[in-house]
């Protein structure tokens, strides 16, 4: 059985979101994931906040086969570069499919859509304990890691409130 990676379509959004799941039990957030079908199919493929490749089987007797992978991504740009970049927010090969090259695979589609649209970088984050993964980015891929960069956040609605008190109009 081969497995083929495409742009993903709302059709497939319940597959998605159960990858999605299985990604945040495997990042130790099993209760993280708030997403919904109506705000995927919204955000993602209405809005087009950003775009999902999924890896899925192909079934020799032709039917749908599973979902065993998704890459979701979105567009940043770079002021320094004057160019875009590709943003991976979500790699995730079920337990069972990884160790055959699917996350090569899956990154060699990211860098063909990147160079199509003129990006300058691909940049993702990694939990800084997933060893496997960081390992497979530096040997394989020969990513290097940012150590000079913190991540900011702020979220929710208290954290939105803050921001907009230091508006004027």
């Amino acid at each position: 059985m081969s497995i083929k990676i495409q742009r993903a379509t709302k059709e497939d959004v319940p597959e998605l979101l159960g990858l999605i799941v299985e990604l945040a039990v495997y990042e130790r957030e099993p209760d993280a994931v708030v997403a919904t079908p109506e705000l995927m199919i919204k955000n993602v493929f209405e809005n087009n906040y950003a775009e999902v490749l999924i890896a899925r089987t192909t079934p020799e007797d032709g039917s749908k086969g599973i979902a065993v992978g998704l890459a979701l991504y979105f567009f940043t740009y770079s002021t320094w570069l004057g160019a875009p970049g590709l943003y991976l927010e979500d790699l995730y090969v079920k337990p069972e499919y990884r160790a055959q090259g699917l996350g090569k695979r899956l990154f060699g589609e990211l860098g063909h859509i990147a160079q199509e649209r003129g990006c300058k970088r691909v940049e993702w984050r990694v939990l800084k304990w997933n060893k496997p993964s960081i390992d497979f980015y530096k040997e394989c891929l020969k990513a290097e890691s940012l150590d000079e960069w913190d991540t900011m956040r702020i979220e929710g609605q208290e954290g939105f409130d803050r921001l907009m008190s230091f508006r004027k109009n």
